[in-house]
């Protein structure tokens, strides 16, 4: 009966760890060809070191509002960093003139509808964003 419960428990521990693993999804416009993305390159486009796609287009990475859920769950997932990290990194870059931080949108909406309109577009919006008009893409370790 112990093992059964210890069993039980583990299963949870599991499906809650998946379910954190994916609490958000990375969207491209539809007309991108890209179908996935590996976790490291996901971070350098949004640290802006990727610049294009492999069909030339400039890659625009939209971020979310700092304060929101899902960016920290992307910043810790993606960076194994806090956003406070990441601002910091952007603060210093901007600084020295190197670049200029991704622009930031106040909603998954906001995000979805840029993506939607704009053919470099890459952004992240939470597991129940409405994906009406994107495509989503996989994130591959």
């Amino acid at each position: 009966m112990k093992k059964l419960i210890l069993l039980i428990i583990l299963s949870i521990t599991a499906l809650s760890t998946e379910v954190m693993a994916t609490s958000f999804k990375v969207i491209v416009n539809t007309s991108n060809n890209t179908n996935s993305i590996s976790q490291k390159e996901l971070a350098l486009v949004f640290l802006k070191k990727h610049k294009k796609w492999d069909n030339g287009i400039e890659i625009t990475p939209i971020d979310q509002k700092a304060n929101a859920n899902v960016r920290e769950t992307f910043s810790t997932e993606v960076f194994n960093k806090k956003v406070a990290a990441i601002r910091s990194y952007w603060q210093k870059a901007i600084f020295s003139g190197m670049t200029t931080a991704p622009i930031e949108k106040d909603s998954d909406k906001e995000v979805v509808d840029y993506v939607k309109n704009n053919k470099g577009a890459i952004g992240y919006v939470s597991d129940d964003a409405n994906l009406s008009g994107v495509k989503v893409i996989t994130i591959i370790e």
